[in-house]
């Protein structure tokens, strides 16, 4: 006697067929976002999505970390540039009130590496926090933040924090908004390198090194050299001089008009907390003044040894001549 098919598996030609018609519209959809850029007819529909997310996930922020409206104390870090000297003292009024626990003094360290970065770069920054992982309303390597258009926020632009390129922004709601973080494999930023000036593009890679393409296949390169971002027309959506990451590896010279080498970038971007937003470029190119001092070679300890002849051993010759 054949047994009936349990109820959750009755119809699983028809689920499949609704599956398959799911997904296609999804990829559908992405494809004409991502052909449409600013332009893409479900923008209007992915900055409905953020603005009826981003409240949610900044109200589950801000109910599980008390300390986080602490942050708003670098908000306006950036407005203008005369500002840093307040924003300092502000920030010193800020350590003393996060207390002394691990986590709170990594915040503080955050918080000091990226006014540093703002001073050296003359960046003009909105500080924000990172309150979730991954945008609700796509599939990329992106993380939410919890300031929006309310803050002077706006698309396409720079995000960094105390180490370097964050990423960019994508989608913007009143509070919240979405980064797209620089390992994404849809993300491209040109690049200069440190001292040579050689340009290229880097490209995202999910969790390995970024990729870049040198402009010259002929030019001189080595593992170690240091690249930073070259800046776009307008600064958006990036500032120069942000620094990406370090050489890691280059790909032979074999005479093509591109060279290819893999960088590991300065950020690290599964341990993301407090960034900052680059509402106001610099005046001019900070070219290499955002990166950090290179450490310096640790010099190889020598040992002199002294050797004292023994006053009763033979002295040459005198061992052949007894």
């Amino acid at each position: 006697m054949r047994k009936a098919r349990p109820p959750h598996v009755r119809d699983t030609r028809e689920s499949r067929l609704l599956l398959v018609l799911l997904v296609a519209v999804a990829f559908a959809l992405i494809t004409v976002d991502i052909r449409g850029g600013e332009d893409s007819p479900v923008d209007g529909a992915r900055r409905a999505a953020a603005t009826v997310f981003g409240p949610i996930e900044d109200g589950v922020s801000t109910a599980v970390d008390p300390i986080g409206n602490a942050i708003s104390a670098i908000r306006e870090s950036g407005s203008r540039h005369d500002r840093l000297a307040a924003l300092e003292k502000e920030n010193a009024e800020l350590k003393a009130s996060l207390g002394s626990d691990d986590r709170n003094s990594s915040r503080v360290e955050q918080l000091d590496k990226i006014l540093k970065s703002a001073a050296n770069g003359q960046y003009g920054i909105k500080g924000a926090e990172v309150i979730a992982i991954g945008a609700a309303q796509g599939f990329s390597w992106t993380v939410t933040i919890d300031i929006g258009t309310n803050d002077g926020v706006t698309r396409d632009m720079t995000v960094l924090n105390g180490d370097g390129l964050v990423g960019r922004v994508t989608t913007v709601g009143p509070n919240t908004a979405t980064v797209l973080l620089a390992n994404d494999p849809d993300f491209t930023v040109g690049t200069r390198m440190e001292a040579t000036d050689e340009l290229g593009f880097a490209s995202g890679q999910g969790d390995r090194p970024l990729r870049v393409e040198l402009l010259n296949g002929k030019a001189k390169v080595k593992e170690g050299d240091r690249l930073v971002t070259f800046g776009s027309q307008a600064d958006k959506p990036f500032v120069p001089g942000v620094p990406v990451g370090v050489v890691s590896r280059v790909d032979p010279s074999r005479g093509d008009l591109t060279r290819t080498l893999y960088v590991k970038p300065y950020v690290a971007f599964t341990q993301l907390d407090i960034v900052g937003v680059v509402v106001q470029a610099p005046r001019k190119d900070p070219r290499d003044t955002v990166l950090p001092a290179k450490p310096k070679p640790t010099p190889t300890p020598t040992v002199t040894v002294t050797v004292t002849p023994d006053a009763e051993a033979p002295l040459d010759g005198q061992a052949d001549e007894q």
